[in-house]
């Protein structure tokens, strides 16, 4: 069960979270803690990343967050990226990787961590939450809804500044994709109409084509992107842009392309628990 809420629209310019964004996060948490009760959870757990980590009025979601009965705590940027690290880490799937590096575009905030496997465990050599998302990119160089090719070169040139050229060049092993853009990109190209996580789950996206879908979806409206086959509901106004942002983070790690999870920092939060003391409950 998931839900597009955009809790983090306008948080980065205003730092406050939007009273639209609020009631729609609330009613989906009330929705889903409902759906969690009926099936007899003995622990739920609610957690908020970078949107309302920035906003100066995150204590008044929380409080009505916790009004309702439905408590939320604020993630960390260090535990989010090592949860999502986690998340991969902990999956059979990619368990005969000896170094992977994931990456996980999110609304307001970006995550990398490259990890190699030892006898001992996993050694994590890099780790780090970029302070760029798609919600973020939306708001400022890419406000535009068709955004035109010097916008585009622009919002390029900023992310590449950001997460910095050059990363570890070759040394990233295997890069997986977390999120909602990996995740979409794979339905779209597959042509799903309904949804199906096994035929996402571990799917491979090269550079060329995570590069084509920026090329064709940039100069789109969001009505049009709507309309795209595969497209999960509410990701039309981010999604050009999250491709963006994977296409960047691959040059950055001088990666030909990237398998795609269907799990992320929720997993493992759920099934590890907090990786420290980190993060603000």
């Amino acid at each position: 069960m998931t839900a597009v809420t955009s809790l983090g629209e306008g948080t980065k310019a205003t730092r406050q979270l939007g009273e639209k964004g609020m009631a729609a996060s609330l009613k989906a948490l009330s929705r889903m803690f409902a759906e969690a009760r009926s099936l007899e959870a003995e622990s739920i757990q609610a957690a908020c990343t970078m949107a309302v980590r920035i906003a100066d009025n995150r204590a008044d979601f929380m409080t009505m967050a916790a009004a309702q009965n439905t408590p939320v705590f604020i993630l960390s940027g260090e535990d989010e990226a090592q949860l999502g690290f986690q998340s991969v880490a902990i999956d059979p799937l990619f368990d005969t990787y000896p170094r992977i590096s994931i990456v996980d575009p999110g609304g307001q905030s970006t995550e990398i961590v490259t990890a190699t496997r030892t006898p001992q465990g996993w050694d994590v050599t890099y780790r780090h939450s970029y302070p760029v998302g798609t919600l973020g990119l939306r708001e400022g160089v890419l406000n535009a809804e068709s955004p035109d090719g010097g916008e585009i070169l622009t919002a390029s040139a900023y992310l590449d500044d950001v997460i910095g050229l050059s990363y570890m060049p070759g040394g990233a092993g295997q890069t997986i994709l977390l999120g909602a853009t990996g995740t979409n990109l794979v339905s779209i190209r597959d042509k799903m109409t309904a949804w199906d996580p096994y035929r996402v789950h571990g799917a491979y996206l090269d550079y060329e084509e995570v590069s084509k879908a920026v090329g064709w979806m940039m100069p789109m409206t969001d009505a049009q992107r709507a309309a795209i086959p595969g497209i999960e509901p509410g990701r039309e106004k981010t999604l050009h842009i999250g491709a963006l942002i994977a296409e960047r983070c691959l040059n950055a790690l001088a990666s030909p392309g990237c398998l795609v999870s269907v799990r992320g920092w929720r997993h493992a939060l759920l099934e590890e628990g907090l990786p420290g003391a980190g993060s603000d409950r």
